[in-house]
């Protein structure tokens, strides 16, 4: 069975196409899952190209990939799965530390303790390989008819994470958002803004990608507007003030700290300032801590970032996604701009892909073949 794995040691970790085992049922909740695709992210970027990943305790190798789309092959009917059912994978596991609340209560995407395992991540095989066996307590039915982009659903529930949470705090009081900006325009930016346009929300995109990108063509198509940030030195600020508004919500997706700290000065009063970016270095900026602070106290606004998902956030996502392509059809098949097999991988160029690289494990055309067509599963998710 063919995988892509991290392998070697502490000073010569790289990523290489291996022969791995077929995995097999051992646990009456086991399902073996054909994978179908999975979707490479700046994780995944940061695995592959600085062999960022934890493997396995005991193992020399960690098969990566946690943004998977695959199809049950084999399950026990106590699972509630049956050959045929379309299914995605949760990606984080609980710490086994019993004082962690949120891990003990199914709520691993905020473990206390920090030793969770993620799958292709952090101590755990991922699913870029042919075949996987996943828990069924942590695989996500998907409906049939979203085949053709449910690998973006894993990181959508990451957008849904931040809507849930922002619904929640914001209970506080009447809130009726009307303008997002989003910082960043790569995949995560891209679905923020599809999702908010989904929502009715006056959009705004500003990145560096320029205003003749696919970035920049798909976020126009939605109906939200595309900004290039064409100087080194021009600022959010600048942006805001020559658009002439505030904003409800600001989307930090670029991982560029900076915006963190100013975006706090353009949200209106009650705004919510969203990070979902993750920084990569150590950068040193000098911000107005006092102005910071007021803002915050006096003018009711609040930050919150995430970084992982749980069960309702991926089911959300499904539906989010769902109303994105009855709204905008086909959008959502333009963020995946290469498609590639996995003998690929390996030799993969970050730095020529436009938007999102997706690996085909089974050709699509043999997907309807695979899938049931009438599996079509019932939430319960936020809005």
């Amino acid at each position: 069975m063919k995988a892509i794995a991290l392998t070697g040691g502490l000073e010569l970790q790289k990523v290489d196409l291996i022969n791995a085992e077929m995995p097999g049922r051992r646990y009456p909740g086991d399902v073996l899952v054909r994978v179908l695709s999975v979707g490479l992210d700046g994780t995944d970027r940061e695995i592959i190209t600085s062999g960022y990943g934890v493997m396995p305790e005991g193992e020399d190798k960690l098969i990566i990939g946690h943004e998977m789309l695959g199809v049950v092959m084999e399950a026990d009917k106590g699972t509630g799965f049956r050959a045929g059912d379309l299914v995605t994978a949760l990606v984080r596991r609980p710490c086994r530390d019993y004082s962690c609340a949120s891990c003990r209560n199914g709520q691993q995407d905020f473990c206390e303790s920090g030793q969770y395992t993620e799958r292709g991540i952090r101590a755990a095989h991922g699913y870029l390989s042919e075949y996987i066996v996943e828990d069924s307590r942590y695989l996500v039915k998907v409906p049939a008819d979203c085949a053709a982009y449910g690998v973006l659903i894993e990181p959508q529930s990451i957008v849904e994470k931040v809507w849930n949470q922002v619904l929640r705090i914001q209970q506080r009081l009447i809130w009726q958002p009307q303008a997002a900006l989003i910082a960043g325009s790569g995949p995560l930016g891209l679905l923020t803004a599809l999702a908010c346009r989904s929502l009715g929300l006056d959009t705004h995109v500003w990145s560096k990608s320029p205003s003749d990108s696919v970035n920049a063509e798909l976020v126009r198509q939605c109906g939200a507007v595309y900004a290039e940030a064409r100087d080194e030195g021009e600022t959010l600020t600048e942006y805001a003030t020559a658009a002439g508004q505030t904003f409800d919500m600001l989307w930090e997706c670029s991982g560029h700290t900076p915006y963190i700290f100013e975006g706090m000065r353009l949200l209106a009063s009650n705004g919510v300032l969203a990070m979902l970016g993750v920084s990569a270095g150590d950068r040193h900026i000098r911000i107005p801590a006092d102005l910071i602070n007021q803002e915050i106290v006096l003018r009711n606004k609040c930050v919150i970032g995430s970084v992982n998902a749980s069960r309702k956030d991926f089911e959300t996502g499904i539906h989010r996604l769902e109303e994105i392509e009855r709204q905008f059809p086909g959008i959502l098949q333009g963020l995946m701009t290469e498609r590639m097999l996995i003998d690929e991988v390996p030799g993969i160029d970050f730095a020529t892909i436009r938007i999102k690289a997706v690996v085909d494990l089974a050709p699509p055309s043999e997907w309807p073949g695979l899938i049931h067509a009438e599996c079509r599963p019932r939430y319960s998710f936020s809005v």
